[in-house]
């Protein structure tokens, strides 16, 4: 993975026409992907909204998934937030910036409680309808527990394969986002 610093993707930014922000669930990707969307006006494909959910949490059949994701990607401007490793052969190789969120696992759980705190029973922006949000599940909470062990392995197996050379920004706090939208505004 080609891994770059913040100044360095805040310089990136404004020519970048394809974004790939990934990380873990409650990590801050959708916050911070609506935000470079605003700034760079780009359109924005939320992966849960677009791809994934039917209403009632119904989840679309993976062929029809990998379709969508497949004709999403070959417009020319975009920002896709999702992580999903296993479509990631059909968004890397098109992706001019990734911006991968890897705070402490505990962040992450506290963003997925915070969220429901705020938003319980309402249908957030980045959410397909008919899917409010609810209590999260136990097998959610051990896929962001487990998030590093398990995603990450073939999160890196399929940026080498995939992008070797794509622009990798590696955020791991608040702070880190806040200090990419800081210096990213300031340049535009």
């Amino acid at each position: 993975m080609k891994f770059i610093t913040v100044e360095n993707a805040a310089a990136i930014l404004p020519a970048a026409n394809r974004i790939l922000v990934f990380g873990c669930s409650g990590s801050g990707k959708s916050t911070l992907s609506r935000k470079l969307c605003d700034l760079f006006d780009l359109p924005y494909l939320s992966m849960d909204k677009e791809f994934f959910w039917l209403p009632g949490w119904k989840m679309r059949e993976r062929g029809e998934i990998r379709r969508r994701i497949g004709e999403a990607v070959e417009h020319e401007r975009w920002l896709m937030d999702g992580t999903s490793p296993g479509t990631m052969d059909l968004r890397v190789p098109r992706t001019d910036l990734a911006i991968w969120f890897r705070p402490p696992r505990w962040r992450s759980l506290w963003g997925v409680y915070s969220r429901v705190w705020k938003s319980y029973g309402i249908v957030r922006p980045e959410m397909a309808e008919g899917c409010p949000e609810h209590w999260p599940e136990w097998n959610f909470l051990t896929y962001i527990w487990n998030f590093e062990r398990r995603e990450v392995p073939e999160i890196e197996e399929k940026f080498s394969t995939y992008g070797p050379d794509v622009p990798v920004l590696v955020l791991k706090s608040h702070k880190d986002s806040n200090r990419l939208l800081e210096i990213s505004s300031r340049a535009r």
